[in-house]
């Protein structure tokens, strides 16, 4: 088993903080504060790319309303076209730019789909099946192919 390099960027760890108060731990709320206090401190959009888009992507996760989902969704998206290979690696991050936005279009996609604006849905669904070779074959991967699976059902169904 190959071990995996450490995150070595101090702000890519605090937001994996509040996801693991998120994801671990069920803390919504508790999370989503983390975040906004990391937001207000990284200078909100004006931030560092990555920053911004890794922030923005987990934030996204933690809102109540699908509009404001969405609209965190799209920073996290304008973010990562902001990004480069060189710049990733420099934070620790193993993933090369383009296997951001299989993960990006995705909830993009879901969250269309929750709006009912079905065209756009399957327009980011798309975009993020045609991404899906920038990654692996790990757990990251099968998650992300998983939630593509189920998109694309839940689509096919509407």
């Amino acid at each position: 088993m190959q071990e995996q390099p450490m995150i070595i960027d101090a702000t890519l760890a605090r937001i994996n903080e509040g996801v693991q108060l998120h994801h671990h731990q069920g803390r919504r709320a508790a999370a989503r504060d983390v975040f906004t206090q990391i937001w207000d401190e990284i200078g909100g959009e004006q931030g560092d790319p990555l920053h911004v888009c890794v922030l923005a992507h987990s934030m996204a996760d933690v809102q109540d309303d699908v509009h404001q989902e969405l609209a965190w969704d799209l920073r996290a998206l304008a973010a990562a076209d902001l990004l480069t290979d060189a710049r990733v690696t420099q934070a620790g991050v193993t993933l090369p730019v383009a296997g951001l936005y299989p993960s990006l279009h995705l909830n993009l996609a879901e969250c269309y789909r929750k709006l009912g604006d079905l065209d756009r849905a399957r327009e980011y669904l798309q975009r993020a099946q045609a991404g899906i070779g920038a990654l692996g074959d790990d757990e990251y991967a099968q998650l992300i192919r998983g939630g593509l699976d189920r998109v694309a059902q839940q689509l096919a169904g509407e």
